[in-house]
């Protein structure tokens, strides 16, 4: 019988190693497998009942005071939400979820009573809103518990659908996941275009959010929630009454991208984006909105027909694996709209909506100012949002060209506060339809430049700041932002060291 050679020491722990490497590839090779099929895609499409009708959120009631203002009284508390798993803990504006639609016309002085009845601080931000920086609502304007703060301004733009949300730095993921956000609409008494404006019936206001919710409580640690809400509702359906319905499209969630379109293919008609109408309506098969972007679309309807509205999986522009883990295979259906058997009939929609509302960001002959912003990982420009510091120093009336770039290997978004701009080209070329109009927040993709034109007008404040920052909230939260002050001619800032001005 022959004997087996012994194996030497060093043999049997290459041995060892080899299978402990086998072994650890196996065990990463699982987790990334198990990551992937954890993480998505998510697609209910084809899986939602529609079993409830959609929430309006309701007008807020508001009074003229003796100063002639309109004056609105909204509260930050707190409150529950009945979902399919269950009643979850939520934050909303005079209720449990989300809050009233605030609404008033361009010329009037508006103020807001607003009274935190939270457990921790927070602010309430005017997003789109031109106005003070001192009423802007940002991370400078914290209101303790128990607080109360009264902002008043005049409102000067054109009609648009904009919206409200906590602004505390460090934190506004966590205010606004749980619930806190509301539609702000104005609305313009010279527009000429005939649009459908009865609100709650054929112009429906639409706040999609997608909160994450375990053990009774929102999560807002994570990023993408598995299912979508419309005001607050689950599987909602909406009754339409008329043969067009106008949809007022607001991306709520603090981190998803839509790209919203009809389940037989058909046509949104796209009149508006974030700062009003655009100058032309757009025919389009689907509309993407990164966080905190609105367009208005009207939507034909047939006597007795259905329609969904879904968001498909929107296009990212990053490589397969980055779009996976940032929601950009997933599928989900929104809404549901049911025509009734005999519709009411609806005003002819102009080709021509409102040609000239560009010129409200400025003449691009007369630019007095560029500035450049380079967006990568979780800084502009390479740094990071910092309280007492002004990043730039604008000058009031100057009109400027901000030239946005992300090269950070993963998707941005650029929100500016106070103005509206134009997007002048996008990688040179004359930028498409839906961003032919104002705008204060753009979808950025990786490597590509966009122009923006914007004038500053009204306001100047050496002492307080406005925020740019992306408004991915886990982002912005991570210290994505920075702070610009608007300043007389020659006047110097005053909110802390001054950052070199750069062209």
């Amino acid at each position: 019988m022959a004997l087996r050679r012994p194996r030497s020491m060093l043999s049997i722990f290459g041995r060892v190693v080899a299978i402990g490497a086998a072994g650890l590839v196996l065990l990463v090779g699982g987790l990334v497998a198990g990551a992937w099929m954890l993480f998505g895609p998510k697609d209910t499409v084809g899986e939602v009942d529609f079993d409830t009708e959609l929430t309006i959120p309701p007008l807020a009631e508001s009074s003229l005071d003796d100063h002639g203002r309109r004056v609105f009284d909204l509260t930050a508390q707190e409150g529950s939400l009945d979902l399919s798993e269950g009643t979850v803990d939520t934050w909303g504006f005079n209720g449990d979820y989300l809050g009233p639609t605030l609404r008033a016309e361009r010329g009037e002085e508006v103020l807001i009573r607003y009274r935190n009845e939270l457990g921790t601080a927070s602010t309430v931000h005017w997003h789109g809103m031109h106005l003070p920086a001192a009423m802007d609502g940002g991370p400078h304007q914290m209101i303790e518990p128990g607080g109360t703060w009264e902002p008043t301004w005049t409102i000067d733009q054109p009609a648009a659908t904009l919206w409200y949300h906590p602004h505390p730095h460090g934190e506004t993921m966590d205010h606004v996941s749980r619930g806190l956000a509301g539609m702000f609409i104005v609305d313009d008494p010279a527009q000429q275009v005939e649009l459908p404006s009865d609100y709650g019936v054929d112009d429906l206001p639409v706040i999609v959010t997608d909160p994450s919710s375990s053990r009774g409580e929102i999560e807002p640690s994570r990023e993408f929630g598995d299912r979508v809400l419309v005001n607050g509702t689950e599987g909602p359906y909406a009754e339409v009454s008329t043969e067009v319905v106008r949809l007022r499209l607001l991306n709520g969630s603090p981190m998803r991208v839509y790209q919203f379109r009809l389940d037989d293919g058909s046509p949104l008609v796209q009149v508006a984006s974030d700062g009003g109408l655009l100058p032309q309506t757009h025919e389009a098969t689907s509309v993407r909105l990164s966080p905190g972007e609105r367009a208005e679309v009207l939507v034909a309807m047939e006597p007795g027909e259905t329609r969904t509205l879904r968001s498909i999986a929107p296009d990212l522009g990053q490589n397969f694996i980055s779009e996976r883990f940032s929601g950009g295979e997933d599928k989900f259906d929104v809404l549901q709209l049911r025509a009734a058997d005999e519709l009411a009939a609806s005003p002819e929609v102009p080709v021509e909506l409102a040609p000239d509302i560009v010129e409200h960001a400025g003449d691009p002959e007369a630019v007095d100012e560029a500035r450049e912003f380079r967006l990568s990982g979780r800084q502009i420009n390479g740094a990071q949002m910092r309280m007492g510091h002004a990043d730039e120093v604008v000058t009031l009336g100057d009109t400027e060209v901000w030239e946005v770039v992300n090269n950070g290997g993963e998707f941005h978004s650029f929100h500016v506060h106070d103005v509206q701009f134009r997007v002048l080209t996008v990688d040179g070329r004359e930028p498409p339809a839906e961003l032919s109009g104002l705008k204060d927040t753009i979808l950025t993709e990786e490597g590509v430049t966009y122009r923006l034109l914007m004038t500053f007008t009204d306001y100047a404040d050496a002492t307080v700041p406005y925020m740019y920052h992306c408004h991915l909230l886990r982002h912005e939260d991570q210290g994505m932002m920075g702070q610009f002050v608007v300043v007389e001619e020659g006047q110097e800032p005053a909110v802390g060291e001054r950052a070199e001005h750069r062209h």
